[in-house]
């Protein structure tokens, strides 16, 4: 995203979020345990709108993304979404489906990396959530449940069915979509949804633990990794060679480059500007 902007100035205060900073790890906590954290038109145009503001002012360097209370999101609440959108006509519909997608869109596009701590329920858009996140560390009362069809609609629900196919592949991606069934952790681990699975309980320490690590490291090496990472998807492996190529020719003209050659010459640790 661009750091470029116009007249609009940073928000003090989200109303549908908590918002926590430490250091360059940015921890965002979904806060309404008595609905299980479940999405309302507000908290979807906040967490969308927070993702731009970060990824503009570069102060981030990872995110932690969490649930307050049981569990860490049971997608769009049923009330406030799903019985409104039965009022909607098909271009208010169209554009509350846009903007959840631009809610995954700014996850995978965020020049930082994001970690997904989840415990509990991880449900339709709350699942989606998580698998656009760069890491997904979870305890094993974690389970992810893709509902989208058990609603009556498409299990391709923002982003779904392009990104959980590239994550645990087509077959495994066809059933979790197609039959709506949850994912526990175990199964979540053995089929490469999980990046780590915790003792119970552990999910948020752990997911903090790794947050800090990628926020101390090479934070412009790790902004440009997710970047080759999302846009080589779906290049062929000419185009993304010459990217790579053109990449690394740019990293090496960075700071942190000279600076890990200084530190290993002087054996001791880079310290890392991320320019």
């Amino acid at each position: 995203m661009s750091p470029f902007t116009g007249s609009v100035g940073a928000a003090e205060r989200w109303s549908h979020l908590r918002v926590e900073e430490e250091d360059g790890v940015v921890t965002v906590t979904l806060d309404r345990p008595d609905k299980l954290n479940a999405l309302t038109f507000e908290a979807y145009a906040d967490l969308r709108d927070l993702l731009a503001e970060l990824s503009r002012e570069r102060r981030a360097r990872a995110l932690v993304l969490a649930g307050e209370g049981r569990g860490f999101c049971s997608g769009g609440d049923v009330d406030a979404i799903i019985g409104a959108t039965l009022s909607l006509d098909t271009a208010q519909l169209l554009d509350f489906n846009r903007m959840t997608g631009q809610v995954v869109r700014a996850l995978r596009e965020a020049p930082f990396p994001v970690v997904a701590a989840v415990h509990g329920v991880a449900a339709g858009a709350g699942a989606v959530l998580a698998l656009a996140s760069d890491f997904r560390v979870a305890d094993p009362t974690a389970r992810f449940a893709f509902l989208f069809t058990r609603v009556g609609l498409s299990g391709g629900d923002m982003g779904a069915a392009y990104l959980l196919p590239r994550v645990v592949g087509l077959g495994h991606a066809t059933r979790i979509l197609m039959l709506g069934e949850p994912v526990r952790a175990p199964e979540a681990e053995r089929i490469g949804l999980l990046s780590e699975l915790t003792d119970e309980g552990g999910a948020h320490k752990a997911a903090a633990a790794l947050a800090r690590r990628l926020a101390d490291g090479p934070a412009l090496a790790h902004a440009q990794t997710k970047a080759l990472l999302t846009s080589e998807l779906d290049m062929g492996l000419s185009a993304s060679v010459e990217m790579d190529a053109a990449t690394q020719a740019l990293l090496m003209n960075s700071e942190d480059y000279a600076e890990f050659h200084a530190a290993f010459g002087a054996k001791r640790a880079p310290e890392w500007r991320g320019r």
